[in-house]
């Protein structure tokens, strides 16, 4: 027989273009349409419906950048119409491409009752099926016009991204307002078409499956009059029948698909825009449930939940029904699918805290898995946190994105640094936006890494990033995908059946251990400076409010401001999206983050001093009180305790020879020299330098900084190809007594510094370096006045010391990497992330690097030619200035603070680290405070202590051990209490959590533990 494919593959995507789609609606008759342009920010709903409208047409354009119009569509059915399928076609001047990433809308019947969501690939609206000849039809639309930001040339900077700089030029074309006649067999018709193309196209052209499709779509094709596709199409139909009747074989891959619409909580558009998002999207799942009866569709995120619950409670009225169905699935049990590289121990746990309860509340649903499908990379610390959550699953589909190496499964069990393994999957669909093509479906059976051991993936089916959703066109292709031949089956499924049966068919697969770093959008850790400092601030001032206000509850009987924490953490946590706290956002969305971080730090410290004033009783005592929230005892007072502050020696400064000055504690002896550059750090017990011989260490770098693509996500290796340090000086000059302290936080009397100026480019720079009495530590602050383009800020600390490995602390731990590049894992993280440290270590010896608000860094290592020593550098990552999505990424004035601890273990680091983000706060009072709990351990570290969430009075403590080693802690109680249990994340006790058999026990005022490498405990005491 002779090769004709080509000539019907051509004639099927033209027949199908040209002929049959368009007969899906083959009569239509327009509608009159009316509009209001709304002022401002978005109105109620009933003001909107009530807009005094104006005359508009059909070719109009509309729609100033983050506008809101209110369209009014109204027609009559005809009356030739009646007993068909009638549908709206409502285009607002769509582009099919871009679903989720331009105007959108959502209609209302005259009541307000919002009827489904407007979109690229989502145009309809049903009248009536069948109709009602002479049937009037009015119906409104909320029109959002969103402008398109990330355009067909991507990347390119652009003002639209805040309303405050985007003009007022009408954004879209109003395309199409009709009524139209609905054809079900002819949209039949296309999926059929659609199902069976896609799938041929994959097929070996060797195999006889293929060939049969050929020509089942010929004999369809011939049977169609293109003069009378309607009255045609059920015979084409009847000619596909067969093979879309063929069974998959017992072998085939199995596809569980779950309906989903990722909707990134703020990212090309604001957070007021994302609760319109969700309010559309959720209205379309709704109306599709209904329709479809095994559709099954899951959502992410209790705050978008909470949104519509806020905003448009009549769809969350028909979401909780839906909910209740067991057919509207609340996934993922945490509060937004966070970043969960930079978020903190405590932030990290509440996520789920608040996810879960929320669920819990609302629905009575508890989730047993963790959604993250497009999270840039998973710390090391985060499966003890799901465990200890009450979870044990875990979805992304973000890993493979990396660009260097391939992961090796697709459904495993990761293990993180405590040892904890939570099983994992990765859909090897490889998008969380499915769509339901030939293409993608055998991708994922092709792509599969377990085949031979494992038969199940996930497919998350809809479109997403904007939202949007599942459409009913993908429902019916996963329909003739149930059981095809030449194909992976199709089902829909709840994430949780899709895990348990996952589990179940593979009980033991493949372990990872540690992050699962994402070899992509690494420079997510430094971009849009100003946000990242809100969320560090953000999580310590919270411990603090929490802890005092604890400790006043218990001491004084003050009230506990529990609406205020609950509030202020879920304000912490929306802000810890992973489009908002990696800096990959619009300016409009950093703009507002900076001003929320500054009224939460307002209120926060407001509730601190109030706690505190009531511990610290009559001001007219005068007796200076130092408030030391931190984990570990400094200047004489106890960790959660107030006292006064102890004495010490003064540190020297002196005149260093050849320029420069000398700073000198009896500890330390620091060289800054005639450059403002620190050329020694010579531990005095040790008799140990710390700076590479020949080096000097915060020596501030500046690269070009233009990546590839994804400019706020991404640095591209080759950044480092080319490097200007920063060495010209403006002034250099001493600073001691008064002027130190007032100038480095927390340096106290006695400290001396050095200022550093220097000016580059547009921009300036002022550090001052200070050594205070008693501390084995350089601080350093630093302030930029930063005004650069495209280019990325480093500030370099060349160390005497020989380390293969480093440790970097995440959540509850740190996590080791390498030093070197001995393989190409190594070579792809040349930007990683820390929390508040970085050490390294040789045995005996040690030097910690801690921030108050850094995340990004990167540690080389070379083998000098002079003594053949090892410098091992670390530098970390201070500024960017990407000019997309936000052409005006950092500018403006920074300060940061970091200090350099040599002869440091890693306890050290510990201790330093909280130090430097946990300033002392002083008060007057009239007597001392004393702590809560006390350990006797420091490596037994306690990361909150609060009062349980459900207002019971009882008193939560959370430890963790922080060194990576076993550890033994009693922990004594500055109270009376009568009970002791060991609890999940959500305060419940969990006899899988405790300690032993039959863990902790309370007495003698005290409790006894025994903790493994990184372990976390949770107690819940009852108070007497």
């Amino acid at each position: 027989m002779h090769d004709d494919r080509t000539l019907v593959e051509g004639r099927l995507k033209r027949v199908l273009d040209e002929r049959i789609r368009p007969a899906v609606h083959p009569e239509s008759v327009p509608l009159d349409i009316a509009v209001w342009h709304a002022p401002g920010e978005p109105v109620p709903v009933e003001e909107g419906i009530a807009g005094p409208t104006g005359p508009v047409a059909v070719g109009d354009r509309w729609g100033a950048p983050w506008g809101t119009s209110w369209f009014r569509v109204s027609g009559t059915v005809p009356e030739k119409w009646a007993g068909r399928t009638v549908e709206a076609i409502l285009d607002l001047g769509f582009d099919e491409n871009m679903p989720g990433f331009q105007c959108e809308g959502l209609v209302y019947r005259p009541d307000g009752t919002p009827v489904k969501g407007l979109n690229p690939r989502n145009q309809w609206v049903r009248i009536g099926a069948p109709a009602a000849g002479g049937e009037e039809v009015l119906l409104h639309i909320e029109a959002a016009s969103n402008p398109v930001i990330l355009d067909y040339h991507p990347f390119l900077p652009t003002k639209l991204g805040d309303k405050e700089t985007a003009g007022g030029e009408p954004q879209y074309t109003l395309a199409r307002m009709d009524l139209a006649v609905f054809d079900e067999t002819v949209w039949h018709l296309v999926q059929d078409l659609e199902v069976l193309g896609e799938l041929m196209a994959e097929l070996p052209v060797e195999g006889a499956r293929r060939w049969e499709i050929l020509r089942a779509i010929s004999r369809a094709l011939d049977a169609v009059d293109l003069q009378d596709v309607n009255g045609t199409a059920a015979a084409a139909r009847e000619q596909l029948a067969e093979v879309l009747a063929t069974p998959a074989p017992a072998t085939s891959h199995r596809l569980s698909a779950v309906g989903h619409a990722h909707i990134d909580s703020a990212w090309l558009w604001p957070l007021r825009e994302t609760v319109r998002k969700v309010a559309r999207t959720t209205a379309n799942m709704t109306a599709l449930l209904e329709d479809e009866p095994e559709f099954v569709f899951a959502m992410s995120q209790a705050q978008q939940f909470a949104w519509i619950k806020e905003h448009r409670p009549e769809v969350y009225a028909k979401v909780k029904k839906a909910v209740a169905e067991g057919r509207f699935v609340p996934a993922g049990g945490m509060w937004v699918e966070s970043d969960t590289n930079m978020p903190g121990s405590e932030a990290m746990a509440r996520q789920f805290v608040h996810g879960k309860r929320f669920f819990l509340d609302e629905f009575g649903v508890e989730n047993d898995e963790a959604w993250l499908p497009d999270t840039f990379g998973f710390a090391a610390g985060l499966p003890q946190i799901i465990k200890a959550a009450g979870s044990k699953w875990l979805l992304t589909q973000k890993i493979s994105w990396s660009t260097i190496n391939k992961f090796p499964h697709h459904t495993f069990r990761w293990e993180g640094i405590d040892g904890t393994r939570i099983f994992t999957h990765f859909p090897p669909v490889d998008t969380y936006n499915c769509s339901m093509t030939g293409e993608q479906i055998a991708h994922a059976a092709k792509n599969f890494k377990e085949k031979g051991v494992a038969r199940h993936s996930l497919a998350p089916t809809g479109w997403g990033d904007g939202g949007g959703g599942t459409t009913r066109e993908m429902i019916a292709k996963a329909a003739r995908l149930r059981s095809l031949e030449g194909s992976a089956t199709v089902e829909w499924e709840t994430p949780g059946a899709f895990f348990a049966k996952a589990e179940a068919e593979y009980p033991n697969p493949p372990v990872w251990v540690g992050e699962l770093y994402l070899e992509l959008h690494r420079a997510t850790l430094t971009s849009q400076a100003k946000t990242k400092q809100g969320n560090r601030r953000s999580e310590h001032l919270l411990r603090e409010a929490e802890l005092w206000a604890a400790t006043a509850a218990v001491r004084t009987g003050a009230a506990y401001p529990y609406e205020l924490l609950d509030r202020v953490w879920k304000t912490v946590l929306l802000h810890q999206f992973h489009d908002i706290l990696p800096g990959s956002s619009i300016a409009w969305v950093h703009r507002e983050a900076e001003k929320t971080y500054g009224k939460v730090a307002t209120e926060l410290t407001g509730a601190i001093e109030t706690a505190q004033r009531a511990l610290a009783g009559d001001p007219a005592g005068g007796t200076p009180l130092i408030f030391n929230a931190a984990p570990h005892a400094r200047g004489g007072v106890a960790a959660g305790a107030a006292g006064p502050a102890g004495g010490g020696a003064g540190a020297q400064l002196t005149a260093r020879e050849g320029g420069g000055f000398v700073l000198s504690n009896g500890l330390l002896e620091v060289e800054v020299d005639g450059r403002g550059l620190v050329v020694s750090a010579y531990d005095i017990s040790a008799e140990r330098e710390t700076v590479a011989p020949g080096e000097a260490a915060n020596l501030l770098q500046i690269h070009p900084d233009f990546p590839n693509q994804w400019d706020a996500w991404d640095v591209d290796e080759f950044y480092r190809n080319t490097v200007t340090d920063l060495t010209d000086l403006d002034e250099l000059t001493a600073v001691e007594g008064d002027a130190t302290a007032d100038a480095a936080a927390g340096a106290g009397p006695g400290a001396v510094g050095v200022r550093v100026v220097r000016s580059f480019g547009a921009s300036k720079v002022t550090q001052l370096l200070t050594l205070a009495p008693g501390a084995k530590r350089l601080d350093i602050d630093t302030e930029v006045d930063w005004h650069e383009t495209e280019k990325f800020l480093k500030a370099a600390f060349p160390l005497d010391i020989h380390a293969e490995r480093y440790a970097s602390e995440t959540q509850f731990g740190h996590v080791y990497r390498a030093t070197h590049t001995n393989t190409s894992w190594e070579v792809a993280k040349f930007e990683a992330c820390n929390h508040r440290f970085v050490h390294l270590e040789e045995p005996g010896w040690g030097v910690a690097l801690v921030n108050d608000s850094t995340y990004g860094h990167d540690v080389t290592r070379t083998v000098r030619a002079s003594d053949a020593g090892t410098t091992t550098t670390v530098r970390v990552s201070l500024l960017r200035a990407p000019r997309f999505p936000d052409p005006e990424t950092d500018q403006g004035v920074h300060r940061f603070r970091h200090a350099l601890a040599p002869g440091a273990v890693i306890g050290d680091a510990v201790r330093e680290g909280y130090r430097v983000n946990l300033p002392e706060r002083r008060l007057t009072g009239s007597g001392e405070v004393a702590p809560l709990v006390t350990v006797d351990n420091d490596a037994v570290v306690v990361s909150a202590v609060k009062l349980a969430d459900d207002a019971s009075g009882d008193l939560v403590v959370r430890l963790y051990e922080a060194t990576g080693g076993r550890a033994k802690a009693r922990v004594a109680l500055g109270f009376d209490a009568t009970g002791l249990a060991v609890t999940d994340l959500l305060e419940r006790p969990s006899a899988e959590l405790a300690d032993g058999a039959g863990g902790p026990e309370l007495a003698d005022g005290a409790i006894l533990l025994s903790l493994r490498p990184f372990q976390l405990v949770t107690l819940r005491l009852t108070r007497g």
